[in-house]
């Protein structure tokens, strides 16, 4: 099977780090996502795209949003470079779906589905081991040990208020982009609501049946 062209979408808490981690490791593909393409794009040369900055880098260092174009740039660049891929957290609305395709054709969309309070439990939930930097949850995942779970953290992009948020921003960005791989045809719904287990053999299957 040749190494497949994965893009995976879905809310914030819906599962797409785990997956795309079990993607990875099945199909010998690259994880790209746009985080780690900036980082390790921070001193791209982008002095010829008429921008404030030369560099991404410059950008992030000013804590300031990357513009899209430089963005789809580093994306573009990323993807050429790998034989296989499953892309997260890109595209984030219609214009960078449109741009998408001109870089790569896809061999499959998966959109992993979750309820609206189902994600507010799961990111609400979630709590940091400020000593090693592991998360954990308290339902799903939490700490054997006692002296961990009383230093356990909630960081401040994980109250309620801060998750409704988020998700609301998903929903203004990104929904509309789920609707048009749907109208396409080529989305794949998964039921993120399952077992983690339950959830990696319908992507597999879905991606075995796609590639």
């Amino acid at each position: 099977m040749a190494q497949p062209r994965i893009l995976i979408l879905g809310a914030p808490g819906a599962g797409k780090g785990t997956q795309s981690a079990k993607i990875t490791e099945e199909f010998g593909v690259d994880h790209i996502t746009t985080g780690d393409a900036l980082r390790s794009n921070k001193e791209m040369d982008i002095s010829d795209m008429d921008t404030e900055y030369d560099t991404p880098g410059e950008y992030m260092d000013q804590g300031e949003l990357v513009p899209d174009d430089v963005v789809n740039a580093i994306v573009d660049e990323a993807l050429s470079q790998a034989d296989g891929f499953v892309l997260d957290g890109y595209p984030r609305n219609i214009e960078q779906a449109e741009e998408l395709e001109d870089m790569t054709d896809l061999d499959v969309v998966l959109y992993l589905e979750v309820g609206e309070e189902e994600l507010v439990h799961r990111l609400t939930g979630r709590r940091l081991d400020p000593e090693t930097g592991d998360i954990y949850h308290v339902e799903y995942n939490p700490p054997e040990d006692p002296e961990v779970e009383a230093r356990l953290e909630q960081r401040d992009d994980d109250t309620e208020e801060t998750v409704r948020e988020r998700l609301s921003v998903f929903h203004e960005n990104t929904e509309p982009v789920i609707e048009y791989y749907d109208e396409q045809g080529d989305l794949e719904r998964i039921d993120g609501e399952q077992a983690p287990d339950a959830v990696w053999d319908e992507v597999k299957a879905t991606i075995e049946d796609a590639a």
